[in-house]
């Protein structure tokens, strides 16, 4: 992983993460979270991994439906978000579409994801941090402004 602050000010710094092969996504944010100690944040991705799995929440279950990809796929769309966690850690949270060879696309939550060959990622820190709470509803902890 490679990264670079591209722009930094009144707490809205603006970095390129850059993943490459063999770069597991989750973890590897995880990682970069914790060295700059980012506590909200948004972030957009292309690139392509090598395999990957997309989570379905299944709201009659309230569980994660897996399903593995084992090829070759582009990242047409990654799209996600920092937010303080109802334990006071920062979370990530991330959604990707991706295409496969034929043109068909998958979309879903993002859950394990090797990078081939890279991933760009473009962060912006936000001044104002998000807090997850838990909704008793979903079983989730959903991001609310209150």
């Amino acid at each position: 992983m490679q990264h670079k602050l591209l722009n930094g000010g009144n707490g809205q710094r603006t970095f390129a993460v850059i993943l490459e092969t063999g770069d597991e996504v989750q973890a590897s944010m995880k990682t970069f979270i914790a060295a700059e100690s980012l506590r909200a944040a948004q972030f957009t991705a292309i690139g392509a991994f090598r395999d990957l799995e997309l989570l379905y929440f299944e709201w009659d279950s309230k569980k994660y439906r897996k399903t593995a990809i084992h090829e070759q796929v582009e990242v047409a769309s990654l799209i996600g978000d920092v937010a303080i966690s109802p334990s006071g850690e920062p979370s990530v949270h991330i959604h990707a579409v991706v295409g496969r060879r034929d043109c068909t696309a998958l979309a879903g939550h993002l859950g394990v994801a090797h990078v081939r060959p890279t991933l760009e990622i473009l962060l912006n820190e936000s001044p104002a941090h998000l807090q997850k709470r838990f909704d008793p509803e979903s079983g989730l902890a959903l991001i609310r402004t209150s």
